[in-house]
């Protein structure tokens, strides 16, 4: 922050003849750069229900990628899966009216069901083929950004009048309902009662243990009785559901204007790979990836508050970002290297398992 800022860098040009002026500097800079962070975020109803407004796609990808790392499968599709959530429930918005609430819900559910198919695929190409889910979901990304960039060419997505890629409004019935004079939206409730269901499937279900046992040892379960196939595939259909939910999030939620942000090649953003840091950070745990998502939400609406308020660049946000996960992974990183690291001085063998 203060290296970014040029008259506070200009003070350290006599700090040796005033350290006085670049240290006051320093501080002022550094300190009204973290409260804007939490005022822009937190200060108010305004900035804590934005705050839920950008955690609210963010859980739902969450959750997604974090219920694949459970059955022991890399989730790296949730971009892909989320911008077929977009793409459908947008479609649903603006090229099939239908009654108020039904709209909406007929929206949500074709774009689940999109990004389930598409993280089907993935899973169904690994149960089958072998094919390593970490490339297909990879591959599927390009995929999904290529036939979203083609689609909004076309006469069903493009907006009539216009040559650029975007779509026409969604339509008012299939606008997520939000609370009068804030952001927070039905969206954020979806997201969390995503995460119940998520809690309820992995805890409470015959489906949700063999999710588990396959994740920790696959050979184990398939020995136990159970299919490894079909928990693959169900396990990747269930988190491109949910990806697909976040594309929903981003496709329906209530802009500043009152209706979402029209179907473009950017409306999706970096949610999927943003997801993956969420899906850490909350230990691949629902309740604690609602917590991470959350953080993050209010992240992100502080990075414009400190960009906007005390000019400070959004990217530094980033990097707070980075280095929280950095933080969170490193105790359980060390807890996995420490073991290996003392057999090798003793000249033991480590442990099986040892950095499972």
């Amino acid at each position: 922050m203060v290296v970014s800022d040029l008259d506070v860098m200009a003070k350290f040009s006599y700090f040796f003849g005033r350290p006085g002026d670049a240290l006051g500097a320093a501080w002022d800079k550094v300190y009204g750069a973290y409260r804007a962070l939490v005022q822009g975020s937190l200060g108010g109803i305004g900035p804590i229900t934005e705050t839920t407004a950008q955690a609210a796609p963010l859980i739902c990808a969450g959750l997604g990628v974090g219920l694949a790392f459970r059955a022991g499968l890399f989730n790296i599709g949730a971009q892909g899966q989320a911008i077929w959530g977009a793409v459908l429930s947008a479609w649903v918005g603006f090229a099939l009216p239908l009654p108020l609430v039904l709209q909406c819900v007929a929206a949500l559910v074709l774009g689940v069901i999109g990004g389930a198919v598409w993280g089907g695929i993935a899973g169904l190409l690994k149960a089958r083929a072998g094919a390593h889910e970490v490339i297909t979901t990879i591959m599927l990304n390009y995929i999904a950004s290529g036939l979203l960039a083609w689609l909004l060419t076309t006469s069903a997505f493009q907006r009539p009048g216009r040559n650029d890629p975007i779509s026409p409004v969604v339509d008012w019935n299939a606008t997520f309902a939000r609370l009068a004079g804030t952001r927070l939206h039905v969206g954020f409730l979806v997201a969390v009662l995503a995460a119940v269901a998520v809690w309820f499937l992995l805890e409470r279900t015959s489906v949700g243990f063999a999710i588990r046992a396959v994740g920790i040892n696959p050979h184990a379960a398939a020995t136990a009785g159970m299919s490894v196939s079909v928990t693959t595939v169900i396990a990747m259909a269930v988190a491109g559901g949910l990806g697909g939910l976040a594309g929903v999030q981003a496709a329906l939620a209530p802009s500043i204007t009152g209706l979402p942000d029209p179907l473009s090649l950017g409306l999706v953003g970096s949610i999927g790979f943003d997801a993956i840091t969420v899906a850490l950070l909350g230990r691949s745990r629902p309740f604690g990836t609602v917590l991470a998502g959350l953080l993050f939400g209010a992240l992100h609406s502080g990075g414009l508050a400190m960009q906007s308020v005390a000019q400070t660049p959004l990217t530094l946000a980033t990097v707070l970002q980075a280095l929280i996960v950095l933080f969170v992974a490193a105790p359980l990183l060390i807890s996995k290297l420490l073991p290996m690291l003392r057999s090798r001085a003793t000249g033991a063998d480590v442990p099986a398992g040892g950095l499972a």
